[in-house]
């Protein structure tokens, strides 16, 4: 028998126990505050369609963050005058 090297499972390509690379997430990607990954979780929990896209929850999330910047831009305008 001859010995064959198997790499383990999930190790994503590396050799096992090589370095892991740092996350990245999808609100550092697309250069949010938001969670972009809880909202798609929202979205999936909340059962508004049956599939949900990728992309629909980046642009739900720039949406909720440019809605939140501008409510707090009119507070504190109010809050200085």
């Amino acid at each position: 028998m001859e010995a064959v090297a198997k790499s383990k499972k999930g190790a994503g390509g590396r050799k096992a126990g090589g370095p892991r690379k740092k996350a990245v997430t999808r609100s550092v990607k697309a250069g949010l505050q938001f969670p972009v990954g809880r909202i798609g979780c929202f979205l999936k929990k909340g059962r508004y369609p049956q599939r949900v896209g990728s992309g629909a929850p980046v642009y739900l999330a720039v949406v909720l963050e440019y809605l939140a910047a501008k409510v707090l831009e009119l507070a504190g305008n109010a809050a200085r005058d």
